[in-house]
């Protein structure tokens, strides 16, 4: 009995100790759980199948369009072979900028004196149809007044506005930057004012509560809401104006890239006359891509 009492209490004893011993850390579940790593592919450096499929569908179309063009000029005759046409460019952009005379100078200066009249043409546009666009989509009364004037000159040729020009300023030169501006206008007035009339109504009755100036009106809630709607106004007025002055130029002679079309074609010259569509068509394509890439750079919708 007293054995038993005395072996109770030395277990009581050590259970005691046992409790009051410090204990060490036990180790974290995660420590006993195996390890798990996620495999993660890697990623491709770059993703050359949307590269292919960007780059290879105009490869194949100008292929198609030279094969087509090399079957109808195989029997010869007065339209030249690519190849022909080639051999040719190549002698024409080796030196691009030589002066022989007023007349006779290098196509890159042509393509610079063309570009010289649509930017100032082009400007000028841009300087007053923008202003003009905000006026007229904000004031309906200057709608009322305008648009049955722009509706009756928008659809009139560009050429029939060249004589205007020639008999108003006497020469060439400025009668050409005339017929670039008065046609590449309208898109920029017509855009701009669509525009400022799709900008929500609550927009403007929240600048009527806060009593702000029109400039304010202007800069701070129509200027981004027609943003979008001002720059394809634009993309369309710098297509407009760069097809324009070719044929201007035909007309009016000088240097350009208009004259130098007309004048290789009084040579006979059919291999200059394809090298310049192509340098047209490159240099129109450049000026689209600058000002679509200046228009995703402003939109709102990145942001």
């Amino acid at each position: 009995m007293v054995s038993a009492v005395f072996h109770s209490s030395l277990d009581t004893t050590r259970v005691v100790e046992a409790a009051n011993e410090p204990r060490s850390p036990r180790p974290a579940a995660a420590a006993l759980a195996p390890a798990v790593v996620a495999v993660v592919p890697p990623k491709p450096a770059y993703d050359w199948r949307a590269l292919a499929m960007k780059v290879m569908p105009p490869i194949v179309g100008i292929a198609i369009l030279i094969a087509i063009w090399s079957a109808f000029t195989r029997e010869g005759g007065s339209f030249p072979t690519p190849g022909a046409t080639f051999v040719e460019a190549a002698t024409v952009f080796s030196d691009p900028f030589y002066r022989n005379g007023p007349n006779d100078q290098g196509i890159g200066w042509n393509v610079l004196y063309s570009l010289y009249r649509v930017g100032i043409g082009f400007g000028l546009a841009a300087a007053v149809g923008i202003p003009l666009g905000f006026v007229i989509g904000r004031f309906e009364v200057f709608r009322s007044m305008t648009s049955p004037l722009i509706s009756l000159l928008k659809p009139v040729s560009p050429l029939a506005w060249l004589p205007i020009g020639l008999l108003v300023f006497k020469a060439a030169n400025p009668a050409a930057i005339w017929t670039i501006f008065i046609c590449s206008i309208w898109p920029m007035i017509i855009n701009t004012a669509v525009g400022v009339q799709r900008v929500p109504v609550d927009y403007l009755n929240v600048a009527r509560v806060l009593n702000l100036s029109e400039w304010k009106v202007v800069t701070r809630i129509l200027l981004p809401a027609v943003l979008p709607y001002m720059l394809t106004g634009v993309r369309l007025s710098i297509g407009t104006a760069w097809l324009v002055i070719v044929a201007a130029e035909m007309l009016t002679g000088g240097v350009g890239i208009g004259f130098w079309v007309w004048d290789e074609w009084n040579n006979l010259n059919v291999k200059h006359i394809l090298i310049a569509i192509l340098v047209i068509g490159l240099v129109g394509l450049a000026l689209e891509w600058a000002l679509i890439s200046i228009a995703r750079r402003f939109s709102y919708d990145d942001h």
